[in-house]
């Protein structure tokens, strides 16, 4: 049997409640501007204005494209004399890219999983955080979630339960709540092989009643439940459409997907479980051998900026990290938002997850869903 630690326990953060500096890297004081940002470019970025924009590329998903665009790579483009180019894809397709030296990109975004495997890969530069002064603005597991030489987690989510309480008696509060009769047959997974199917894992084993993780309860506790579930879902569109259509009644999901929930069932209900939501993190990184290292830095800064933290999050593209910005309740419903919720989240040791998560395939197919 195999005992590991492998939830770090519940996160500590500090609030930072400082000025915001904006994307340059040595601001200019400007009385006349109250966004917590500047707009003044640093010393790269005025000796690259007398000639051609700089081109920094830029691997990331393609979600929200016009906000980022107008919000987010226009006003850094501007500022910096620099153009913005796009490489488009999932979490996989980018990484494979960079690892197969088919990609000219300067900065990634990947989940932490992801980018855990890229740092084993050696596929990341160590980041100058002296470079980046919004980090000292920004919750304290987003700071270095997987080490200080590597980039912060731009966004942080949480992945808890969504239900809908006219498909069932049960009243859900907690992950054991899951094992519940009442949900049999009414109940999804993420597969093993999904963004959060490690944490589900680990789930089981807190259910089995560990503190840390163990794996033969896990996967015990999984057999158990494994005949009410209807389906394991790969992709969030497959939670989505199942729970439209009544196929489903509960299940784990991200909290950022709730909304295409509750568009087509009102009455959904989204539970942080009683021990602990997990914590979902999307984090930036410089790719070693980047000709534009401090302009890629300059843009991890920006993003990190209240300015863009406070869009990103009333628009609900992203549930900020930047402690400095307020949201209204209704502005926040919806995203990961405030020290309260942020405190008790728990977050998978990643490093530990890649080790293991083979194995943990291996015996998922064999065990689980055989």
């Amino acid at each position: 049997m195999m005992k590991q630690k492998m939830v770090r326990g519940l996160i500590s953060l500090s609030v930072v409640g400082l000025a915001l500096t904006g994307c340059g890297t040595a601001p200019a004081k400007d009385q006349g501007n109250t966004s917590g940002a500047t707009t003044a470019p640093t010393a790269a970025a005025t000796a690259a204005s007398k000639g051609e924009p700089t081109t920094l590329v830029i691997s990331t998903w393609g979600f929200s494209d016009d906000f980022f665009k107008k919000e987010v790579y226009a006003p850094f483009e501007k500022a910096h004399n620099a153009k913005i180019v796009l490489e488009i894809g999932n979490n996989a397709e980018r990484l494979n890219k960079v690892k197969q030296g088919s990609s000219s990109v300067d900065l990634i975004y990947l989940s932490d999983y992801y980018a855990q495997q890229g740092i084993e890969a050696g596929l990341f530069d160590k980041i100058d955080r002296s470079r980046i002064p919004n980090l000292k603005d920004i919750y304290d597991l987003a700071k270095a979630p997987l080490g200080e030489d590597y980039g912060p987690a731009y966004t942080v989510g949480r992945l808890g339960i969504a239900y809908n309480p006219k498909a069932t008696t049960k009243e859900i509060k907690s992950w054991s709540d899951l094992w519940s009769p009442e949900l049999s047959k009414k109940l999804t997974l993420p597969n093993i092989t999904s963004t959060t199917g490690p944490m589900v894992l680990d789930a089981a084993s807190v259910v089995a009643g560990n503190t840390t993780f163990n794996e033969d309860q896990a996967f015990a506790k999984v057999k158990e439940v494994n005949k009410g579930v209807v389906k394991y879902y790969g992709q969030t569109s497959e939670f989505v459409n199942m729970f439209s259509q009544g196929e489903i009644a509960a299940g784990p999901i991200m909290e950022m997907y709730v909304k295409d929930l509750k568009a087509a069932v009102p009455e959904t209900k989204f539970v942080s479980p009683q021990e602990g939501a997990y914590a979902v993190m999307n984090t930036v990184n410089v790719i070693k051998g980047s000709k534009n290292k401090q302009l890629a830095e300059d843009f991890i800064n920006w993003h990190l900026s209240k300015e863009v933290q406070e869009k990103s999050a009333k628009a609900k593209v992203d549930s900020p990290v930047n402690t400095t910005l307020q949201l209204s309740p209704e502005e926040a419903t919806g995203i990961t938002y405030g020290a309260d919720v942020v405190s008790k989240l728990r977050k998978l040791d990643m490093k530990f997850v890649n080790q293991n998560l083979k194995a943990w395939i291996a015996r998922w197919n064999k065990e689980v869903t055989q």
